[in-house]
């Protein structure tokens, strides 16, 4: 081996401790195990992949905390009042809305496109 060749494995890592289910860590953050997975299975949150299943470590569960972390939106050093982005209003302008019209069932439709039956 040349010297001058970097070793795949320099640093020597421990053992990554407690490896969490979704389920457990769900009932630390008192959310749902569904979210949990969700969040994963979007890539939202860190996590390992192991024996098919979702696993997250400690260092996982406070990365998740840090991630949906929410700070007040004033600034602490100079006091001023931060603005939020805003928002979109959920009001509709009466001007603006669109009047729609319902078809007509799908059978009455088929049956009035049918030529009458000769006899």
């Amino acid at each position: 081996m040349k010297p001058d060749t970097p070793k795949l494995h320099q640093e020597k890592h421990g053992p990554p401790g407690t490896l969490y289910r979704p389920a457990e860590v769900a009932k630390i953050l008192r959310c749902s195990e569904w979210w949990v997975k969700e969040q994963a299975r979007n890539d939202r949150i860190p996590y390992s992949w192991i024996g098919g299943s979702y696993r997250f470590t400690d260092g996982h569960v406070a990365e998740i905390v840090r991630l949906f972390e929410r700070r007040p939106a004033v600034d602490p050093l100079s006091g001023n009042h931060t603005t939020p982005a805003p928002r979109r209003s959920r009001s509709r302008n009466i001007d603006s809305t669109v009047q729609l019209k319902a078809r007509p069932p799908r059978r009455t439709r088929s049956v009035a496109a049918q030529p009458p039956i000769a006899a």
